[in-house]
């Protein structure tokens, strides 16, 4: 039997609101209901267990927001990009919307790898005169300690201007630093406070 012909599509959309506030997987569970809603011929796998052929890209903690999220989603019949962004738009929701559809070449590396330079956007309850950035965060990883060296990830300056910082961390093979505990690093000590988290950029 010839092996089923799959048209696989690259969707960015938009996390932000209350939904910053849901858990990667909960994320995924919403979207792939949204792409069911939609009445698209997604491709299911094969085996015991059959599930959506859709793969999510770099997970957010929780309380993060994203501006420009991925996932690639695999189609059995062609339905042009356009369409597809209709029908998403149409079954998703103001704070989890899809916002770009492209298809791409079936052997593109995957959302989750494809772009591993995430820049995000701070923005805190008052304008702080300094910010001091650690040499080293410990973190603790499967019950075990381990030293993160900052300038490892950091790619370029840690940008501070008022009450918004950005920044931009690369995501390697061996592992991550986490947006998240950078920033709480960061403004350890200051009587300041988060207003706002968000993904702002991805690329390679």
């Amino acid at each position: 039997m010839a092996e089923q012909q799959l048209f696989r599509l690259r969707v960015t959309f938009k996390k932000q609101g209350r939904l910053a506030l849901l858990s990667h997987l909960e994320i995924a569970r919403a979207l792939e209901r949204a792409v069911r809603r939609a009445g698209l011929p997604f491709a299911v796998s094969q085996g015991f267990s059959p599930h959506m052929k859709i793969a999510f890209g770099a997970a957010l903690p929780v309380g993060v927001g994203g501006a420009a999220e991925l996932f690639d989603l695999q189609l059995t019949q062609y339905v042009p990009a356009d369409e597809v962004l209709s029908a998403l738009q149409a079954a998703s929701v103001e704070d989890l919307m899809v916002t770009a559809c492209e298809y791409i070449e079936s052997k593109a590396a995957a959302a989750s790898v494809a772009y591993p330079i995430s820049t995000y956007r701070v923005c805190l309850s008052e304008p702080i005169d300094r910010l001091e950035i650690p040499e080293i965060i410990h973190v603790v990883r499967k019950k075990k300690e381990k030293e993160l060296c900052v300038k490892d990830f950091v790619v370029g300056d840690i940008a501070h201007k008022g009450d918004t910082v950005e920044f931009s961390l690369e995501s390697k093979p061996t592992g991550s630093l986490r947006p998240d505990v950078l920033m709480k690093a960061c403004l350890e000590g200051l009587p300041v406070h988060i207003v706002s988290f968000e993904r702002i950029a991805q690329r390679a």
